[in-house]
């Protein structure tokens, strides 16, 4: 299928690694220039040679924390220009912290927030002006199935995930007479460079060595295995297509099928 995607231009959060540099790729394929950011500039600019070498797109490169507004900005404003203009915004930059309430503290809370939903809420701030001025577009937010598929260890990630959830649909019934669509995509685990760290979190608040915690995600999906990173990065380049322009104010899972609750249940033991 032909998706409709070459010239177009893309903003991509968290493009450095893991499942926005998926992303990043996958679009770039079709034929999309693409800006990507991140805190940290030497895998961001690895990043940007690769999908260079590989496609031959234009790539922007801004390095900056989405939990400073200013960059925020700085990013959406500068990549636009460069770019001239906006066609599709993923919104992907920005983890939550595992853990059960007794071990939370007030930064993993603020930590949680910040980034997963106030970075996606400030770059949308400065791109939907753009995208109406300029008469439409398509925003994909990635956000994590923990907002509809609640778990007690994933309590903080759950919160930060219904609140992006909760946003999605708000703007798509807003800004929809300015031919903008929203579509949230909800991952669950992931096979990414997080993931390492997730599990040896999960073994210490549970008392599991790392090889039991690491089993315990995959028992709770029934294909048996987590997703790899091309899954979700396909999923979303597919979505940002103008095919896909009708899907608007929904929410799609890719996890397999997880069910979380057996999850804790296995946890629980």
């Amino acid at each position: 299928m032909e998706l409709q995607l070459k010239g177009k231009t893309a903003l991509i959060t968290g493009g450095s690694e893991g499942i926005g540099k998926g992303i990043a790729m996958g679009l770039a394929k079709e034929g999309v220039d693409v800006a990507i950011c991140a805190r940290r500039p030497g895998p961001l600019e690895a990043t940007a040679q690769e999908i260079r070498d590989t496609t031959g797109v234009k790539v922007v490169v801004l390095p900056c924390d989405l939990t400073d507004n200013d960059q925020a900005r700085k990013f959406v404003e500068d990549s636009a220009k460069d770019l001239g203009r906006v066609d599709i915004m993923v919104n992907n930059a920005g983890s939550s912290p595992g853990g059960v309430i007794e071990h939370l503290s007030e930064d993993d809370w603020e930590q949680s927030l910040q980034l997963k939903f106030m970075g996606y809420v400030r770059c949308l701030r400065y791109v939907l002006p753009i995208m109406k001025e300029q008469g439409g577009g398509r925003v994909v937010n990635l956000i994590g199935n923990d907002g509809v598929k609640p778990s007690y260890w994933e309590i903080a990630p759950g919160a930060a995930n219904a609140a992006g959830q909760n946003l999605t649909m708000s703007l798509a019934g807003q800004y929809g007479k300015d031919n903008i669509s929203f579509v949230a995509v909800n991952p669950g685990p992931v096979r990414t460079e997080r993931w390492t760290g997730l599990v040896n979190a999960m073994a210490r608040d549970m008392n599991l060595s790392f090889e039991e915690a690491d089993k315990l995600a995959p028992s709770s999906i029934p294909l048996g295995r987590i997703a790899e990173t091309e899954e979700v990065a396909n999923l979303c380049v597919m979505l940002a297509s103008p095919l896909m322009h009708f899907v608007n104010g929904t929410q799609i899972e890719i996890d397999g099928g997880q069910e979380k609750s057996l999850m804790d249940r296995l946890r629980d033991r």
